[in-house]
């Protein structure tokens, strides 16, 4: 009776009676998951539970494992291993980031996440990231150059600091062309074209000079194609001030308590 209510819970009732060679991936996916919470634990360890789920089935299932993991037994504690943000956001309270098998970041998922301090993490996140030093106005790199921002309190002017902004909040035009003021403005070749999604992924390539070497800024396929960019092209990126978020650059390695629910570990 348990495992049948767990095999409804996962969309899968109907295939309780099939060999697991019968079973397609995301089928056997779901029978797996089903399994593990039928035997009531005390943790959960679970690695890439949503991989090989379509798109239809993976938030119901999300969900279904936000449901135990929050509302459920209060002995059960999970271990998540992802590489998807959204998963980590939408079950995990604490994260921890691991790159080249070391701990870089720790601590309440949507602080790190919000707020990375090292470039791995930021490309988890989706962001982009500059390194430099806290100065009284934002950022300034290694070359000198400045990259104006709204510092975070925790950042110290004259330390190592990193500067945190969406690609979203970029704006591209032709070298040259007329365009509003925003302070922070700059040269870069573009190196990347690519679908992210709903919009055009642009990524300037690297090395480059100052803030805006490696960055990526996300259009519409439309303005793109009027703006007639492609790989190789020069063009100039501009981000308001108010867009940039400086935090000291120091990973906080503890940045929260101990894990409470759940962790990626």
């Amino acid at each position: 009776e348990i495992a049948s209510g767990w095999l409804a819970d996962v969309g899968v009732a109907e295939l309780a009676g099939r060999k697991p060679a019968q079973l397609s991936g995301g089928q056997a996916q779901r029978v797996a998951l089903a399994r593990a919470l039928a035997t009531r634990p005390s943790l959960l360890l679970l690695d890439e539970p949503l991989a090989a789920l379509d798109v239809h089935a993976a938030p119901a299932m999300r969900s279904l494992l936000g449901r135990v993991l929050r509302q459920g037994d209060e002995r059960l504690a999970g271990v998540l291993v992802t590489h998807d943000p959204l998963d980590a956001i939408a079950l995990a309270d604490q994260v921890v980031v691991l790159a080249n098998g070391r701990v870089v970041e720790r601590g309440p998922t949507r602080e790190v996440l919000a707020a990375p301090r090292t470039q791995f993490t930021a490309r988890i996140a989706d962001l982009n990231l500059v390194a430099g030093h806290a100065v009284a106005d934002g950022l300034r790199t290694a070359d000198g150059s400045l990259l104006q921002g709204i510092l975070a309190p925790d950042a110290a002017v004259g330390e190592a600091a990193v500067a945190v902004f969406a690609p979203s909040v970029i704006a591209v035009y032709p070298v040259g062309a007329g365009h509003g003021s925003p302070r922070n403005t700059a040269v870069a070749t573009l190196a990347s074209v690519e679908s992210h999604g709903p919009v055009t992924r642009l990524r300037t390539g690297t090395p480059g000079p100052g803030w805006a070497a490696g960055i990526a800024a996300d259009l519409t396929p439309a303005a793109v194609a009027e703006l007639g960019l492609e790989p190789g092209s020069e063009i100039e990126v501009s981000v308001k001030a108010t867009a940039v978020e400086v935090h000291p650059a120091t990973p906080v390695i503890a940045r929260g308590a101990q894990a409470t629910r759940s962790e990626r570990p």
